[in-house]
C-alpha cells in the first residue's frame, strides 16, 4: 500500500487552528451571560431590521447581557452599536472573507477568526440565547445549527427567538405543516424550541427569565436530559 504524503502546510494548520481556540476561550471566558445575534451584513442604516436590531440588542444590554455579534456591517453593526448605547459589552466575531465583511466600530471587544467552525463555537459556548434578525444562508445556517444541537442535547437549551414574524412567518408555518404535520420529519415538541417576537423588550423579558431559572449555558450536557419546552413557537 502507498503512503499518503501529507503536504507541508497541513500540521500547521492545527495549530493555527489551536490558536483561535484558545485566544477565544481566554478572552470570552469572563464576559458574564451573554447572547449571540445574527443577521444579514446587507441590511442598511435606514431599513427598519437595522432599528429593530438596535432596539432590540439595546434593550438586552440594559438587562445586564453581553452582545455577541459577527462583528460586521448590517444587522451586526445594529445589534453592536445598540450593545454599546446602553453601556453594555458588545463583542464581535470578526471572519476574514473576499467579500462584504468589513469590522463595525461598535465593538469593545473584538476578535477575528481565520476559521468559520472556530467562530461558530464561540457564539454557542458562551450564549445564554440566541436571537436571530432576518438574514441570507449564513443567519439560515445559524439558526437551524441552533436548533440541531439542542434537539440532540448537544447544546445546553436556551431562547432561540426570531425577530420579525413578517419575516419569519412562511419559514414557520412551513416547518410547522410540513416537517411536522406532513412529513413527520420532526416531533411537535421541536416547534418548542424557538419562538417568534415582535417586540424589543419582551425579547429581554425571556432571556432574563430563562437566565433567572436555568443560570449559564453550557456548550455539552450529558444525554438522556429530558428537554423542557421554553415558550413555544407561537409565543
Amino acid at each position: 500500500m502507498s503512503e499518503i504524503n501529507m503536504p507541508a502546510e497541513e500540521p500547521w494548520r492545527i495549530f493555527r487552528i489551536m490558536a483561535e481556540f484558545v485566544e477565544g476561550f481566554e478572552e470570552l471566558s469572563t464576559i458574564g451571560p451573554a447572547v449571540s445575534i445574527f443577521g444579514s451584513a446587507r441590511t442598511e442604516q435606514e431599513h427598519k431590521y437595522y432599528q429593530l436590531a438596535q432596539d432590540t440588542s439595546y434593550e438586552i444590554a440594559k438587562a445586564g447581557f453581553a452582545v455577541i455579534t459577527g462583528g460586521g456591517g448590517g444587522i451586526m453593526e445594529a445589534a453592536n452599536k445598540g450593545a454599546t448605547q446602553a453601556g453594555g459589552k458588545s463583542i464581535g466575531l470578526n471572519i476574514e472573507l473576499p467579500m462584504e465583511q468589513k469590522s463595525n466600530e461598535y465593538q469593545n471587544l473584538e476578535l477575528h477568526f481565520k476559521y468559520f467552525f472556530c467562530r461558530k463555537v464561540m457564539f454557542l459556548k458562551y450564549a445564554n440565547g440566541f436571537v436571530v434578525m432576518p438574514g441570507g444562508f449564513g443567519t439560515m445556517d445559524e439558526f437551524f445549527e441552533s436548533l440541531v444541537l439542542i434537539q440532540t442535547l448537544k447544546q445546553a437549551l436556551f431562547p432561540v427567538i426570531l425577530m420579525g414574524s413578517e419575516f419569519w412567518g412562511g419559514l414557520t408555518d412551513w416547518i410547522k405543516d410540513k416537517m411536522v404535520k406532513e412529513d413527520n420529519y420532526i416531533s411537535p415538541e421541536d416547534l418548542d424550541v424557538f419562538t417568534v417576537v415582535d417586540d424589543p423588550k419582551v425579547v429581554a423579558d425571556i432571556l432574563v427569565e430563562f437566565h433567572k431559572k436555568h443560570g449559564q449555558s453550557k456548550l455539552s450536557e450529558p444525554h438522556g436530559i429530558k428537554r423542557p419546552p421554553i415558550y413555544g413557537h407561537n409565543a
